[in-house]
């Protein structure tokens, strides 16, 4: 449910889905994190950017959602917002989080990677062409 400075924030482009997720609220699913920026014209009617809101969805997609995220270990997390037929939609996906050895893991390949395509740079850099070695 949104209020109208929020459509027109929305339409412009000014909205970040960084740190939002949804969880369960007395059988609903309510939507947090979200960042929708003040409207630049808007007035004292403004909306707060970072407020929960309710997500409109029919009985049965919640209830199918809902028995999914009791399985436990999943998180909803938005992943796009867009307009269809003058309405906001949102996307949402089932995320199971990682666990921390896992992620240990990535940043040590990240780093490794990192690492390599830096000694790759400085040995094309020393290359120069037309010279054979």
């Amino acid at each position: 449910m949104l209020v109208g400075t929020e459509v027109k924030s929305l339409r412009a482009g000014r909205v970040s889905l960084v740190d939002a997720f949804a969880q369960e609220h007395d059988r609903e699913l309510m939507l947090h994190g979200l960042h929708i920026a003040e409207y630049g014209f808007g007035s004292w009617t403004n909306h707060q950017p970072r407020r929960t809101r309710k997500l409109l969805l029919n009985r049965v997609e919640i209830d199918r959602i809902l028995d999914r995220l009791r399985e436990g270990g999943l998180t909803l997390v938005p992943l796009s917002l867009y307009f269809a037929d003058g309405w906001a939609k949102v996307e949402l996906g089932l995320a199971r989080g990682r666990k921390s050895y896992d992620k240990r893991q990535v940043l040590a390949e990240r780093d490794a990677n990192r690492e390599i395509a830096r000694e790759l740079g400085r040995r094309l850099k020393g290359r120069r062409p037309g010279r054979s070695g």
